[in-house]
């Protein structure tokens, strides 16, 4: 388990998530329904009921800043969320944002400590052993995602989609979130990011995840802890529909 330190999650619901616009009217994919909940109830759910998590930040768009305060975290009376903030145009925005926050408490209170779980919205199939094999992972690694080795062969393309490379299978993992850090070297690792951002524009890096950052712009190395094959994130409409299984099949348990 953690070793008493905080752990705070940030959670990331800012995506318009242009894949999904034809599916329930056009609601983000963040708030569409699944089991008669927003999307995003599940994940904030899992953080409400967790011992691991102590308290947790909503980034939200600034168009649902309202709607979120109060459809979301005052009706399912979600107490750990304790602010409601704006995210950015993309994900590492988001984070920034939330960082932000994280870092000028950590100024009022002197210290630079604890951990931060960053979870997308989009996976509502969160629970609490994922939480603590994390938590548990993060005091040694100091940096940990949850991810599951891949299923299927992986081919490496070329700008043409012709395959140039084919990874070993066994050393190939599929990334989601919880991503898990030491509050001082993820704030370290992003404060690196903004002081590059052009030149990494310049030369086509993109940034696609948090762990990313970590080791592009630390010594850190980031360890794979096992997350859950159900722990997907709807991205496609195929996904609400293995969303909706997967629901049906828990509640028939």
């Amino acid at each position: 388990m953690k070793d008493g330190k905080k752990c705070t999650a940030v959670v990331l619901s800012a995506g318009s998530g242009n894949r999904m616009k034809n599916v329930q009217n056009g609601v983000a994919k963040q708030y569409m329904d699944l089991g008669g909940k927003p999307v995003i109830c599940y994940s904030l759910q899992a953080v409400e009921a967790s011992s691991v998590i102590d308290d947790c930040i909503l980034v939200v768009g600034a168009e649902d800043v309202e709607f979120a305060t109060k459809e979301i975290i005052e009706k399912y009376h979600f107490s750990k969320t304790t602010e409601v903030i704006v995210g950015g145009a993309e994900r590492y925005l988001s984070v920034r944002n939330a960082l932000r926050v994280i870092e000028k408490r950590c100024l009022a209170e002197s210290a630079v400590d604890g951990y931060v779980f960053i979870h997308d919205g989009a996976r509502p199939f969160l629970t609490e052993s994922i939480l603590e094999r994390l938590a548990d992972a993060v005091v040694e690694a100091r940096a940990c995602v949850a991810a599951m080795p891949a299923k299927d062969t992986v081919k490496i393309v070329d700008d043409h989609d012709l395959a140039i490379q084919t990874p070993d299978r066994r050393t190939v993992w599929n990334v989601q979130t919880p991503q898990v850090f030491e509050t001082g070297l993820i704030l370290t690792a992003y404060e690196r990011l903004e002081g590059r951002l052009e030149r990494m524009r310049e030369q086509g890096i993109a940034v696609t995840d948090d762990a990313g950052v970590v080791e592009l712009f630390t010594d850190c190395r980031v360890k794979m802890v096992k997350g859950s094959y159900r722990n997907i994130k709807i991205t496609t409409p195929e996904d609400m529909i293995v969303a909706e299984a997967f629901l049906k099949n828990t509640a028939d348990q």
